[in-house]
């Protein structure tokens, strides 16, 4: 799904004080680098807390704004170098299929 801007994604996760509050996890490159197995971990820890839906937002090339990140419950980077949106898209899906099947025990991934 595709957002116009901050203040739609925002009122999408109920941080603007109405609707349902739903988990949200910004990629920006100033967020916090994990491993596919902490990305694990941090998924079942959050599961655990509170199942409820989480949504996983990319942010525009300039990143998103202090205020927007001060919300979100979670800032996560892939890394320093700038991606186009299709494929930080498909890195992250990668990364959950990945991090679901290492909670699962599934042999895909291989830890390393």
């Amino acid at each position: 799904m595709s957002l116009r801007d901050e203040a739609a994604l925002l009122k999408l996760c109920g941080r603007d004080g109405r609707g349902a509050r739903r988990g949200m996890v910004l990629l920006d490159s100033r967020g916090k680098q994990l491993s596919s197995e902490e990305l694990a971990q941090f998924l079942r820890e959050r599961q655990e807390r509170n199942p409820g839906p989480l949504v996983f937002a990319i942010g525009p090339a300039d990143g998103f704004s202090e205020a927007t990140r001060e919300q979100a419950d979670f800032v996560l980077s892939l890394g320093k170098m700038t991606l186009a949106h299709e494929l930080a898209r498909a890195a992250v899906l990668e990364q959950l299929y990945r991090a679901f099947t290492i909670l699962k025990g599934h042999p895909y991934h291989l830890g390393h």
